[in-house]
């Protein structure tokens, strides 16, 4: 996951080096394309660490990744591309490609955004059964949630996985058992979720709806 976020941060980071060395031409500084570049993955690390923070905060660090990487890039190359661009003025091209760079960078954030799960598993593994089953709910940094699965023996000899998770109106979460586990072990699992929209429901794939049994502590 972290390699196809820095590969997206790559490919908008070309993009935003592209449209601003581009627009370099009616000034002629095109060493402001690497410069602004660099800086703007500045902002992502700051945002990431400042506004975002915790685990969720680590994608935007990836994404930043591939900025400073395209500035870096961008530098090293910059005295072959330069000698290419003087020699031609601003044409048709040029201003469809000033028209058309943006356009494709933020359709890219906002297919990302959409293609997001907006969950992750945090831990997957087999525990003792307990009396009471159910979820219970704590808070793994600002904003995020995680929802812990606690199973009785009804369960022993059950592998989990989730099936699915909702990503508009209220939180359903939807998980399938199979059988495969340790025999003697019912299977755990702790999901982290972007966000929680009520009413949260947390149930099988064959309808059966887990109860919450309190909040964790932190």
């Amino acid at each position: 996951m972290a390699y196809l976020i820095m590969l997206v941060g790559l490919f908008l980071g070309i993009l935003f080096f592209a449209f601003v060395f581009i627009a370099s031409k009616w000034s002629g500084k095109y060493y402001l394309a690497p410069v602004i570049t660099f800086l703007f993955s500045g902002m992502i690390v700051a945002y990431s660490l400042f506004l975002v923070g915790g685990f969720e905060g680590m994608g935007y660090l990836f994404l930043a990744v591939g900025f400073l990487i395209v500035s870096i890039v961008g530098t090293l190359l910059l005295p072959l591309l330069i000698p290419k661009i003087k020699s031609q003025p601003i044409n048709k091209r040029d201003k469809i490609s000033l028209l058309l760079l943006p356009i494709i960078f933020f359709a890219t954030i906002g297919i990302s955004i959409f293609s997001q799960d907006g969950y992750w598993i945090i831990e997957q593994a087999s525990a003792a059964p307990v009396e009471t089953e159910g979820y219970r709910i704590s808070t793994i940094s600002e904003g995020s949630k995680a929802i812990t699965l606690l199973l009785g023996e009804k369960y022993l000899g059950k592998e989990i996985e989730v099936e699915s998770v909702s990503k508009w109106g209220s939180t359903e979460i939807i998980l399938k058992f199979v059988d495969g586990g340790d025999k003697d072990k019912v299977p755990f699992i702790k999901i982290g979720l972007n966000e929680i929209n009520e009413s949260l429901k947390v149930q099988t794939t064959e309808g059966k709806i887990f109860q919450p049994i309190g909040s964790a502590r932190d």
